[in-house]
């Protein structure tokens, strides 16, 4: 194997790997915090991924500027979307596990809604645009220039998300909540607010993945469903309410999956399968735990 093919290897695995943290910890917000498990999470990818697309064709922003753009108004409408539908579930439902169930199925309804509006608005072709599609020089080697800013980018967020998480007082209180509720609120914890917030939260991160893999790859308003399997697997990886977990669960599933591709293209998504499987039967509490 050539040095090229090593690096090549290893940065896109970095890349993807870097992807799938970001959509991961969105849905370990939603789910390892609010409860909500939200299998609409992909359809956001594909939003961010549009709303990045139109304005870089539309209005000539550059995508990268666009992510301050596609994240206050995903957190806009995962904060309203909570707010109007999972807050109420929570109330009526009599227990927290009626309420899972009962906002896993509102949040089928919610992914079919947003699907089929994406396909009204914008079609169903494939569509793409070019940005940074040119080769550098890095490490003595040759790479395309979007893929190293798109790296770049993508650790960049993780990093100042996990300070967010570990340093500031909303992030301790959102790890109070996924601890334990009812102590966080007896510390004074606004915990339905911290709720709301998470959800929120998650649909930023998973709008600005979007935001990050429209510069590389086409899209479709159908684009989104994978990348909720790929992060329900992540999510079972690091372990539920172990925002840590899904960065180390991102990254090594992105670098698996990339040495696959690169073996037998095939087989990348049943690698990931197994690799769901195998967690649920040895460490169903995730690699990390919650």
């Amino acid at each position: 194997m050539s040095i090229k093919l090593v690096f090549d290897v290893a940065i896109t695995g970095l890349i993807m790997g870097g992807i799938y943290a970001l959509i991961a910890m969105g849905l370990n917000l939603q789910y390892g915090v609010a409860r909500v498990l939200n299998v609409s999470h992909g359809e956001f990818v594909m939003v961010g991924a549009f709303i990045t697309y139109f304005a870089h064709k539309i209005f000539g922003i550059n995508p990268l500027l666009s992510l301050a753009i596609c994240g206050p108004i995903l957190f806009i409408i995962g904060l309203f979307t909570y707010r109007t539908l999972f807050r109420y579930l929570r109330r009526s439902s009599e227990s927290m596990d009626v309420f899972e169930g009962r906002s896993m199925l509102a949040s089928f309804g919610l992914l079919y809604v947003i699907q089929n509006i994406a396909l009204l608005w914008w079609g169903p072709n494939v569509k793409a645009y070019s940005y940074l599609n040119y080769p550098v020089r890095f490490l003595g080697l040759t790479f395309e220039a979007n893929r190293l800013v798109a790296l770049l980018f993508t650790l960049l967020m993780i990093v100042v998300f996990y300070l967010f998480v570990a340093r500031t007082k909303a992030g301790k209180a959102i790890r109070a909540a996924a601890q334990n509720e009812k102590s966080a609120q007896l510390l004074g914890v606004n915990v339905p607010a911290v709720l709301g917030f998470c959800f929120g939260l998650g649909t930023l991160l998973a709008g600005l993945a979007g935001s990050i893999v429209s510069m590389m790859q086409e899209l479709t308003p159908l684009m989104g469903f994978p990348y909720l399997i790929i992060a329900m697997i992540v999510l079972v990886l690091g372990g539920a309410g172990n925002i840590l977990g899904s960065l180390f669960g991102g990254l090594i599933l992105g670098g698996v999956t990339t040495v696959v591709m690169y073996v037998e293209p095939g087989l990348s998504l049943v690698v990931s399968y197994v690799i769901f499987a195998l967690i649920l039967l040895i460490r169903p509490e995730g690699v990390l735990g919650r």
